[in-house]
């Protein structure tokens, strides 16, 4: 049956045409898999198949580093980033070991991110090793071939493998990347958030925390089927609208932007050195394996640090430290460990140009906390000079 035409409007107002039917919208989040470890098979193929560890080597002499990245070889013994570099080297003696590259990793990051940009104008980065990307689809189906391309892709020109998770939001888009690990692909069409979601812990959930996990516990919720049961008013009463945010999610109606109004203020990370350690080299490493640490957690709860801060005790128990504002919300590891870095440089340094004591714990530090609502932009969101070539983001 054919559709009549619109009738005519009245005298004197324009004809409105009919709107163009869009396709649907569908978020596509890509988690590159062990990622610090294949950038570093991409130039040692040999190694493939075999336990990899990406971390202090052991070889080079006594170290108090700890593991930033294994291949899942390895962590089939139970090595696991953040592990001291002397356990896993206990856990898996055939391990090869290969010294951290942080600008290589930073490198294949925006190679990945430049990549993506093929296949939708916004790409959102979230870590060195993980992105949003919208896209345009009329159903689930079509949504998962993009996917299936976008891994292939990444997988045969820049030789990384990749899961992702397909959604029509972001936060059901990245829970299912998580299930998708490592080199799959899960796809959760509206309909199915709900049954999906429901056996999940309610940590499974991006931006429930220690604390928020530990409040509904007292109230019996563990799982994401069990908060569906309770009403959105009640679980608003222990937590504020975040609450409410988690209660819709969990009977299949999540949003992109939940605000807890319980929200933590800081995060930090530290590590006590065996032996007091008078080494820059040693300490530099230390930060970037602690801001690597700390990035993922923040990740984990969908949180920007606003301030960084690093703090020394040294061999006599005194302590110092540094921190800075930022100008912007910052997400990730590569800023995190870079500003890091700096501020324990001028506080090594100071120490230096007067009593030179060693330090005996370490600690890295985020402040002003809020949760990732939106997109972050950088310098490479503005495109490049005439001639150039295309921009990485």
């Amino acid at each position: 049956m054919s559709t009549p035409p619109p009738a005519d409007p009245p005298e004197g107002l324009p004809r409105l045409a009919p709107p163009a039917p869009r396709p649907d919208r569908w978020v596509l989040y890509i988690d590159l898999d062990a990622f610090y470890v294949e950038c570093e098979l991409r130039s040692r193929p040999e190694l493939r198949g075999t336990p990899v560890i990406v971390g202090p080597p052991p070889s080079e002499g006594p170290t108090r580093g700890v593991v930033l990245s294994a291949s899942y070889e390895a962590r089939k013994f139970g090595v696991r980033s953040a592990l001291p570099a002397t356990l896993a080297a206990r856990l898996c003696p055939s391990a090869s070991w290969i010294a951290p590259d942080f600008p290589k990793y930073e490198a294949a990051s925006r190679e990945v991110r430049s990549l993506l940009h093929h296949y939708s104008d916004e790409v959102i980065p979230f870590s060195i090793d993980e992105a949003a990307v919208p896209v345009e689809a009329p159903n689930a189906d079509a949504a998962r071939a993009i996917a299936e391309r976008i891994q292939h892709d990444v997988r045969t020109t820049l030789g990384l493998p990749a899961s992702i998770g397909v959604a029509t939001t972001r936060v059901i888009a990245k829970m299912a990347t998580d299930l998708a690990k490592p080199a799959g692909i899960r796809v959760v069409r509206p309909e199915e958030v709900a049954a999906f979601a429901a056996p999940l812990p309610v940590r499974a959930i991006p931006g429930v925390g220690p604390k928020t996990d530990a409040i509904l516990r007292q109230h019996g919720i563990t799982t994401i089927g069990e908060l569906a049961t309770h009403r959105p008013g009640e679980v608003g009463a222990w937590l504020g609208g975040f609450g409410r945010e988690l209660v819709a999610l969990a009977r299949g109606a999540p949003s992109d932007a939940p605000e807890s109004d319980e929200g933590p203020r800081s995060r930090s990370t530290d590590r006590t050195f065996a032996e007091d350690v008078g080494t820059w080299a040693e300490i530099e490493t230390a930060i970037h394996s602690l801001a690597a640490e700390l990035a993922h957690s923040l990740e984990k709860e969908g949180l920007r640090y606003g301030a960084v801060g690093v703090a020394f005790r040294w061999s006599d128990f005194s302590r110092s430290q540094r921190s800075r504002t930022l100008s912007a919300a910052q997400e990730g590891a590569a800023p995190l460990g870079e500003l890091a870095v700096r501020l324990g440089r001028e506080l090594w340094e100071a120490e230096q140009s007067a009593r030179g004591r060693a330090v005996r714990t370490l600690s890295v530090r985020t402040e002003r906390l809020t949760e990732r609502t939106q997109r972050q932009v950088s310098l490479d969101d503005f495109p490049p000079a005439s001639g150039s070539a295309h921009s990485a983001l």
